[in-house]
């Protein structure tokens, strides 16, 4: 059997801006001191002269980028999410969010798979900060292929765009030559009746490897692939509460303000059914290699299948 290709989404960032740069003159790539990492140093080897870095300076680069908006271009500010939404979140709201300006941010190294890095460049609180700013559209990517839809989905879509990306290599699993994104629409990865799996990001991998462990056990597990978690896609949620009865997210994040509490808001109002959330459970991570870590957060795929058994 063929190894599964593994690459970071961050690297499908720094591709995907090339791409969209050589078919659109108004793309303006702004980074604070960390090209190499966000990779938008492929951009700037590319179009050096629409390539800012902003230096260590992340709340002036999201006024230079809302600047730079009002002029007609589409920026897209990139830095690691700690930063991007954490340091400079009073910019991002209220100088890009508030006025509905069309800038993307690009965020790189989310969540606890950063590694060794440790608790304070770990951002599992980001997209529970995102969800609060009105106007804002968040979007998660599970692979390379999603990744590079993501960002020309963002580029299209006139407004604020906050995208997550991750450091560690994940597998590709949708088909580039099928695969069509679309802004706010889950996708259905695997049918199933018994329980659903919702989840999002890097997660979306081990959620498949959750689902076929469940399968030899003679569980059937739906998994549901949400990349938009603003605006969320409630039909595919409310479908899949009212057919298995008894939903599972997964996030790479904060079982706080992410991606479980979306859908537990769409759940409890619109097809009330259990919902049990996997994810960081409110504590900071550690300093590690990152494969390890989200094993013993019990988020790689035996994780996610013990969270699951114990808890049906």
């Amino acid at each position: 059997m063929s190894e599964v290709k593994k690459i970071a989404t961050r690297e499908s960032y720094g591709n995907a801006l090339v791409e969209i740069g050589t078919e659109h003159k108004d793309v303006v790539v702004l980074d604070a001191d960390l090209a190499a990492a966000t990779k938008t140093g492929i951009f700037k080897k590319a179009f050096p002269e629409r390539h800012i870095d902003c230096g260590i300076a992340e709340c002036d680069m999201m006024g230079i980028a809302a600047g730079l908006s009002l002029t007609g271009k589409v920026p897209f500010a990139s830095s690691f999410a700690m930063f991007a939404a954490g340091r400079a979140f009073e910019q991002v709201r209220n100088s890009i969010g508030y006025p509905k300006l069309n800038v993307k941010i690009g965020a790189t190294h989310a969540g606890i798979s950063v590694g060794e890095d440790g608790a304070t460049h770990q951002c599992n609180e980001d997209i529970a900060l995102m969800r609060t700013i009105p106007n804002m559209v968040i979007i998660n990517p599970s692979d390379d292929v999603e990744a590079k839809a993501a960002v020309k989905a963002a580029y299209e879509h006139h407004g604020p765009v906050y995208m997550r990306f991750g450091r560690l290599a994940v597998p590709v699993i949708n088909d580039n030559a099928d695969y069509k994104f679309e802004l706010g629409k889950g996708v259905t990865l695997r049918d199933g009746k018994d329980i659903t799996i919702v989840a999002t990001g890097l997660e979306v991998s081990f959620a498949l490897e959750a689902a076929e462990k469940l399968a030899a056990d003679g569980i059937d597990a739906r998994v549901i692939n949400i990349h938009t978690i603003k605006p969320i896609d409630e039909d595919i949620i409310i479908k899949a509460a009212k057919e298995t009865k008894k939903i599972f997210t997964v996030e790479e994040h904060s079982i706080i303000g992410g991606l479980g509490s979306a859908v537990c808001d769409v759940v409890c109002e619109k097809a009330p059914a259990p919902v049990y959330k996997i994810g960081m459970r409110d504590r900071f991570g550690e300093s590690g290699p990152a494969v390890e870590l989200l094993h013993k957060y019990l988020l790689d795929g035996e994780g996610i299948y013990k969270q699951i058994k114990d808890n049906m």
